[in-house]
């Protein structure tokens, strides 16, 4: 490797030289922001005679192994953003100087900054040799006056624009001046001698301007022979890239896919930021069963993603409106453990109607905790094994055992449960998507006609009004109208669809029911909405009234959001996870495995998880281990010889090892709470 300072302008005006950029480069991306600082900052040093501006470093592999022979290829690991955009500076400054009779200097910026003159092939015409969609553009840009005809939406057209916008006669020597006192530093990799994955990292330690997409991208495809990039990233990677993408948003979810990938294959949630490092020790060795096995699995397995973010792609309407729901309720937690199942699905290992019920059950299992106020953040641990206690051959009976065994903050809740939860939950209040959610899958159940609840139109009724008119004080006893106001106004029981709320109002329950003014049947009773049906059939609105309502809405929940109707035996209730302060007695026990942090480990000694559990608290939370009350209860100590069996928990610490299953646990307890982790810990023991 070689480091040298150089100037910009020497760099790009070497005669017969191609910077070619690899296909595993991610997209040219600058922001408007970021053009008009360089521009600002070339303006500026171009005005002061004898500055300079360092802008970076550039880190190019030299003697490429690419076809033509007419010019020396440069292929770009580091800088390909700066280079771009400085490109389409000199496109810009040689189109105005073509336009404003300076033919002679728009030759030699042309001939000495963005084409190699007097080479024949036109694919090594260019100086800059991006990748195809950029250099597409850039080409049309090379071939027109006109930027604004350009077909699509181009960051490298939008950025030309914004040059094109700046350049006047006034600062174009400026800006020509700027450039020739732009500094960076030429990092030169030798082929075969450098590691160049290496030197990227490096480069991008920080994690700022890579995405972890882009890093595993890189790592994927930039130790390959370029031929070979191109046939992976085609034939994978693009694949994969296009599956994952977010259409309503237009967001990449790359990295959110490969996490949930890792999660699948690891039965470990990797940190969000570091996803390229797992995915690195898991696929150290890129061998050609890695592109052949883990890659292929990992492009198939990115057409059930793309239809789990997307479920417009999905063929089978049913499917299609199961997994809208999900995805509107933003359950990509599930991911992890809906992707198997999907390829089950396209496998044929379960039917269409099983896999609805896949669908139909995660959401039953994550909305009846949500009704009850359990954390959504044990949501993560369950998902990311539940896959694992499917049996293939009892498929949907095996599934709901496995749900219905979870106890404590991850369990399921009954019907009992939920009836004492939702008849006074704030379901008003609570985020829009959910509320929707709710209430267009009670109306819709089992309706022929399907009404989108996601419509202006249609809005959420108040039947006894947030702001009741005088009239409903006289229509109720003075507690029945203090109950209704105080307890029960946002509760399901109260809550209706109108296409008409303006005009309801805070009207009274009759004129609320009867209303038919200039015939547009505004009323309860007018209406075709299942909600509004109850309404049509009384007279008053009372807390009788609301409570017979909510039994209705209820048994429909019931309906809606099973309750899996399945027995648990002895055999069943001992294969349960629970935390550490739901376990029975340990005393004699062994494990089958633990989840700790989102990781899951197989172990049978109680010991291996106390420790594992204790040297990972003094990790993170060493200062609350070690303050005096905790660390005399757990018995942690520097000296080994406090102890009369210690064990090594870290390079400076000892715990006693010689204590029983119970003794254990109740260090356990302590050290979780102290230290704000009692969720994080969840035991499985064995039969």
């Amino acid at each position: 490797m070689e480091a040298h300072q150089v100037l910009l302008n020497s760099f790009l005006s070497q005669t017969k030289t191609q910077f070619v950029i690899p296909v595993y480069q991610r997209n040219y991306d600058w922001t408007e922001h970021q053009c008009k600082q360089l521009f600002k900052d070339i303006v500026d040093v171009g005005k002061l005679q004898g500055k300079s501006h360092f802008v970076g470093s550039i880190v190019f592999i030299h003697d490429g192994v690419y076809t033509s022979t007419e010019v020396k290829p440069l292929v770009v690991i580091d800088g390909q953003q700066r280079l771009t955009t400085i490109s389409l500076l000199y496109l810009a400054l040689y189109k105005f100087a073509m336009s404003n009779g300076m033919e002679e200097k728009a030759n030699e910026i042309n001939e000495t900054y963005l084409v190699n003159k007097f080479v024949k092939e036109d694919s090594s015409k260019l100086k800059l040799k991006q990748t195809d969609m950029n250099a597409k553009a850039f080409k049309f840009l090379l071939a027109t006056d006109d930027a604004s005809v350009y077909g699509e939406y181009s960051k490298v057209i939008e950025n030309y624009k914004i040059f094109t916008g700046n350049i006047t006669a006034d600062n174009f020597e400026f800006i020509l001046n700027g450039l020739n006192s732009l500094l960076f530093v030429e990092i030169s990799l030798e082929r075969g001698k450098d590691d160049p994955q290496r030197i990227f990292e490096s480069l991008n330690s920080t994690g700022l301007e890579l995405s972890q997409a882009d890093l595993i991208r890189n790592y994927i495809l930039m130790g390959l022979e370029p031929k070979e990039q191109i046939r992976i990233f085609e034939e994978y990677w693009e694949v994969i890239e296009n599956n994952a993408k977010d259409k309503e948003k237009e967001e990449s979810r790359v990295s959110e896919f490969i996490r949930d990938y890792l999660t699948l294959k690891n039965k470990k949630i990797p940190n969000k930021n570091k996803v390229y490092e797992e995915f690195k020790n898991i696929f150290a060795d890129r061998s050609k069963m890695f592109y052949d096995t883990n890659l292929k699995e990992i492009r198939d397995f990115s057409f059930h993603y793309n239809k789990l973010i997307n479920p417009n792609n999905e063929p089978n309407i049913e499917i299609q409106r199961e997994l809208s729901y999900i995805n509107r309720l933003e359950m990509n937690v599930s991911f992890p453990f809906l992707i198997p199942v999907y390829e089950d699905y396209k496998k044929s290992i379960i039917t269409t109607e099983e896999f609805l019920k896949v669908l139909k059950l995660t959401q039953s299992y994550a909305w009846r905790r949500f009704i009850v106020n359990l954390q959504t953040n044990a949501l993560n641990k369950i998902f990311m094994t539940l896959y694992d206690d499917i049996q293939k051959s009892n498929y949907i009976d095996s599934l709901e055992r496995a749900l219905i065994k979870k106890k404590g903050i991850q369990r399921y809740p009954n019907n009992t449960e939920i009836e004492s939860a939702l008849g006074e939950k704030d379901v008003y209040n609570i985020q829009s998507k959910n509320r929707v959610y709710f209430l267009e899958l009670l109306e819709n159940f089992n309706n022929r006609e399907y009404v989108s609840i996601d419509n202006p139109e249609i809005t959420i009724e108040h039947i006894f009004p947030q702001k009741p008119d005088g009239k409903w004080k006289d229509s109720l006893e003075a507690h029945e109208f203090l109950v209704i106001k105080e307890k029960y106004l946002n509760t399901i029981a109260n809550l209706t669809l109108s296409g008409n709320n303006g005009s309801l109002g805070n009207k009274t329950f009759l004129e609320k029911k009867n209303m038919n003014t200039d015939d547009k049947q505004q009323g309860y009773k007018f209406s075709r909405l299942w909600l509004n049906h109850y309404l049509n059939e009384i007279e008053k609105w009372d807390l009788v009234e609301l409570k017979n309502r909510y039994v209705i809405l209820l048994n429909r929940f019931f309906e809606i959001w099973e309750y899996p109707n399945i027995e648990i035996s002895t055999e069943d209730e001992a294969e349960q996870e629970y935390t550490i302060y739901s376990s029975p007695d340990p005393k004699g026990k062994k494990l089958r495995y633990f989840i700790f942090k989102d990781e899951k480990i197989i172990a049978e000694e109680i010991s291996k998880m106390y420790y594992h559990v204790i040297r990972g608290l003094l990790v993170e939370k060493p200062n609350v281990i070690l303050n005096s009350e905790l660390k005399n209860t757990i018995q942690i100590s520097s000296n080994p010889n406090d102890w009369r069996t210690p064990y090594k928990i870290s390079d400076n610490y000892f715990i006693e090892a010689n204590i029983g299953n119970n003794s254990k646990f109740r260090r356990l307890k302590s050290a979780l709470t102290k230290c704000d982790y009692e969720d994080e810990l969840l035991i499985a023991f064995a039969k």
